[in-house]
């Protein structure tokens, strides 16, 4: 099978669909292309994969360059679930594995990095792969041109070496690391709080790291007014736990649960409880949109939900957040949620959960709070 008969097979669902998103990208190509000499000399279990988006990479080394036993680590919970569904597909199931980023790597002769944005992110992969791959491994770590920088270099040079970079490809380029220079990994990180009260810890790929974005803050400054009664609350989309942290410190009375995808949030909020002796009153859920919730079973629900999938920006994915607050709120819950104030989501959220009434509102942000009908 040619790549482009077996790259037309693949299809990005269960994540956002957009016009402008695909499946398989020239990253996905460029990566495999280059890495090509290298995964011929690997046996198995030699082969692993970080970040692969929806499958390209993993079942494309498994399909075109006779990669077997392939280990991947996918922060995205969504991207693990695509990478099922293109398998099943391609009739490829069982030819790789999905783990932990800290056991994709091991022994590793290969890795294929589809290149994070951020750079701590990218920092912790790097360390991962140094501690515990093969001597020789090759590292290649792909990504569009406008969202690579120097700095990125100097990141996996804290970590190997030897780094280069290729020739760029269709707005796409990939940097080669060799000569791993194991050392203490450096995740997660902490950092206190005063004005909060609270210490927060966040593993690389996590939103905002160890900082509390403005948009979360507005939300915080609200904590008094969210629904007095409540005796459960959820934050949907928990990033490093800044709002499950805080609710559980506020009010002691209230079950608090934390979901995210993301492999590293959800990490991130693990910790942020630890470090604020929280280890029982939040309890912490790697799942997709709050699915592992029943139906009317929370009174409130805090969400700083994003706008952007990648380099698009979108509000499917906002929208999925509020449909999950709509199904998992009882009614005369609440949702309390903030976002961009040129997105004007109000009339989304009022048809989607109930009626809304905005709470703060800034040129920059919106704070809204919606009671299910």
């Amino acid at each position: 099978m040619t790549a482009p008969d077996f790259f037309d097979r693949l299809r990005r669902a269960p994540d956002v669909e957009a016009p402008e998103l695909v499946a398989v990208d020239a990253t996905d190509r460029l990566l495999l292309d280059e890495a090509a000499a290298a995964l011929a000399l690997c046996g198995p279990g030699e082969v692993a994969v970080v970040d692969d988006s929806h499958g390209a990479l993993t079942l494309g080394a498994v399909a075109l360059h006779g990669a077997r036993d392939v280990r991947v680590a996918q922060d995205l919970l969504v991207g693990e679930r695509a990478l099922t569904r293109n398998a099943e597909r391609t009739s490829l199931t069982g030819t790789y594995r999905s783990v932990p980023l800290a056991e994709a790597p091991a022994g590793a002769r290969v890795v294929l990095v589809k290149a994070p944005r951020a750079l701590d992110a990218l920092r912790e992969i790097a360390e991962q792969v140094a501690a515990s791959a093969a001597p020789d491994v090759t590292v290649l770590v792909g990504g569009r041109v406008k969202h690579m920088t120097h700095a990125m270099n100097d990141v996996l040079r804290d970590s190997f070496s030897d780094v280069s970079a290729t020739l760029a490809r269709q707005k796409s380029r990939v940097l080669i690391a060799r000569g791993p220079e194991p050392g203490a990994s450096s995740f997660p990180r902490c950092q206190q709080h005063a004005d909060l009260g609270l210490t927060l810890c966040a593993h690389g790929a996590a939103f905002a790291g160890t900082k509390v974005d403005i948009g979360t803050r507005a939300l915080l400054g609200r904590l008094g007014d969210m629904a007095p009664a409540a005796a459960t609350a959820l934050d949907l989309g928990c990033g490093t736990g800044v709002l499950a942290a805080a609710l559980a410190t506020a009010r002691p009375a209230l079950d608090v649960v934390a979901v995210d995808q993301s492999a590293a949030a959800v990490a991130s909020t693990v910790a942020t409880a630890t470090a604020n002796g929280l280890e029982g009153r939040v309890r912490v859920v790697r799942d997709d949109a709050a699915e592992s919730l029943p139906a009317g079973s929370v009174d409130l629900v805090v969400c700083n939900p994003p706008f952007h999938v990648g380099a698009a920006v979108v509000t499917t994915a906002a929208d999925q957040l509020f449909a999950a607050a709509a199904r998992v709120l009882r009614p005369g819950g609440e949702l309390w949620t903030v976002y961009n104030s040129a997105l004007r989501y109000k009339p989304t959220l009022t048809r989607m959960v109930g009626p809304t009434r905005v709470a703060e509102q800034t040129p920059k942000f919106t704070v809204t709070v919606s009671t299910r009908r």
